[in-house]
C-alpha cells in the first residue's frame, strides 16, 4: 500500500505540472486579457502607454519566465522590461496650463505617476498560496481574497445539493434494480433519462419561468400564488412572496432558504437523475452473480441479499463516482450558478473566462485539478475499504 501511495503522489506531482503547463500557455495565447478592447474605448493610449500596460503585467517577458514566476515565484523580484527606462521620460499630461493661452507651463511624466512603473515585486507562487491579483473582475485584488469570498456559497449548495441527490438517487436506483421490468422501474428509468438528457440551464431557465415571473402576470387575479426569488443569495430590501405570507428581511434565515430553494432543486433532480440510473445499473450487474443466488437460496431474508451481499459489492465503482464529486463541490454548478446569479466559484469563473481574467480562471482551474488528482487517489484506496478482496501493492 505504501508504495503504491508514494508512485501515484508521483504520478499525481507530474499530472498536475502538465495541467499547469497546458492551461498556462492556452490562456497566455488565447485573445484577451488586459490590454482587450484598448482600441474601443474612449480613453486613447498611444505607444508609449500601451508599452506601460505590458510592463505593469509583464507581458514582455518570455512564457516560460512568467510561468516560473506564476507557478513558483521563481525568479523572484522585479524585471526590469527592456526599454522601459526611455519611456521615464517621456510626458504622459499637462499639469499646469496658460488660461489665457492654453499652452503647457508644465508637464507630468512617466515617472512621476507610480502605477505606470514596474510591479515592485513578484508573485511568490500558486505552489505557495500566492494567485496573483485580478486584471478585470477585481482590478488589484488578490485573487485568492475573490476566491475565498465565493468559497462558502460554493460549499453551501454543493454539498446540500450532494446530500439530497444521495438521499434520494441511491433508493431509487436500488427500488428500480430490484424492481426491474416494472411498472415502477419504467417510471423511474424514463424520468431518470428525461433529467439527464435536458440541459441545466433549461431546467432552470424553466424554473424561473414557473415559479418566479408566472406569478407576478397572475398577481392581480390570484395575488396568493406565491412566488420565488429568482437569482442571488441574499436581497438587498425586504420583500414579499405572497398575500398571505409575512415579509422577507433581507439577509435573514427565510431570504437565504427561499432563494437556495431553485437552484438547490435544479442540481438535485439532475445529480438524481445520474445517481439512480449508475446504482440501479450497478445493482442489476452484481444480482445476477452466483453468490448472490447462493444467498437466496440459503433461505437469507431478501432485505439481508440486498442490503449486505449486493449493495456492498454494487458500491465498488460508485465510490469513483462519489469521490470524483469533491472538486465538483468546490468547482461550483457553473452554469446554475450562472442563471440564478449565484456568488459561488463557478460563477466567478464564468465571469472571469467572459471577461479574460486568466489569474483568476487559472487559479480556478489548477485547484480544481489539484482536487480531481487527490480524489482519484483517495477513490483507490477506498476500493480496499468497499472490496477487501482487492489488494493495492
Amino acid at each position: 500500500m505504501t508504495t503504491y501511495i508514494i508512485r501515484r503522489l508521483l504520478q499525481a506531482i507530474v499530472t498536475v505540472f502538465f495541467i499547469a503547463l497546458v492551461t498556462f500557455m492556452l490562456a497566455n495565447y488565447a485573445p484577451g486579457g488586459p490590454l482587450t478592447g484598448i482600441g474601443q474605448s474612449q480613453v486613447r493610449l498611444d505607444e508609449e502607454d500601451i508599452a506601460r500596460l505590458r510592463a505593469k503585467y509583464e507581458l514582455d517577458l518570455y512564457w516560460p519566465v512568467r510561468f516560473s514566476r506564476w507557478l513558483v515565484g521563481l525568479p523572484s523580484g522585479p524585471i526590469e522590461v527592456a526599454g522601459f527606462e526611455i519611456l521615464a521620460n517621456t510626458p504622459m499630461g499637462c499639469y499646469l496650463q496658460d488660461s489665457n493661452s492654453g499652452t503647457c507651463k508644465q508637464y507630468v511624466y512617466a515617472r512621476d505617476i507610480p502605477k505606470y512603473h514596474p510591479p515592485v515585486k513578484s508573485s511568490k507562487g500558486i505552489l505557495r498560496g500566492d494567485f496573483g491579483q485580478s486584471t478585470v473582475v477585481r482590478i488589484g485584488q488578490p485573487v485568492s481574497t475573490e476566491l475565498m469570498s465565493r468559497f462558502w456559497p460554493t460549499m453551501e449548495l454543493g454539498i446540500y445539493s450532494l446530500f439530497l441527490s444521495l438521499l434520494i438517487g441511491v433508493p431509487i436506483g436500488i427500488f428500480s434494480a430490484v424492481r426491474q421490468y416494472s411498472r415502477w422501474d419504467y417510471i423511474i428509468t424514463s424520468l431518470s433519462f428525461f433529467f439527464s438528457s435536458v440541459p441545466t440551464f433549461v431546467f432552470a431557465l424553466f424554473f424561473i419561468l414557473i415559479f418566479a415571473i408566472l406569478p407576478v402576470f397572475f398577481q392581480e387575479t390570484m395575488p396568493w400564488l406565491p412566488r420565488l426569488p429568482a437569482g442571488m443569495r441574499t436581497a438587498v430590501r425586504e420583500y414579499d412572496i405572497a398575500s398571505w405570507f409575512i415579509d422577507i428581511e433581507p439577509k435573514s434565515l427565510a431570504d437565504r432558504a427561499l432563494r437556495l430553494i431553485m437552484p438547490l432543486t435544479v442540481l438535485t433532480l439532475v445529480n438524481v437523475a445520474g445517481w439512480s440510473r449508475f446504482v440501479r445499473s450497478s445493482m442489476l450487474e452484481v444480482l445476477r452473480q452466483d453468490y448472490v443466488r447462493t444467498a437466496r437460496a440459503k433461505g437469507l431474508m431478501e432485505r439481508i441479499v440486498i442490503l449486505k451481499h449486493a449493495l456492498r459489492n454494487a458500491l465498488i465503482p460508485f465510490v469513483t463516482i462519489l469521490v470524483l464529486q469533491l472538486p465538483g463541490i468546490f468547482g461550483g454548478a457553473a452554469i446554475t450558478e450562472t442563471v440564478f446569479d449565484w456568488p459561488g466559484m463557478g460563477n466567478l469563473f464564468v465571469d472571469a473566462l467572459n471577461r479574460s481574467d486568466w489569474p483568476i480562471a487559472l487559479a480556478y482551474v489548477f485547484i480544481v485539478a489539484i482536487l480531481t488528482v487527490l480524489a482519484t487517489l483517495i477513490g483507490d484506496i477506498l476500493y480496499t475499504i468497499v472490496d477487501p478482496r482487492i489488494r493495492l501493492s
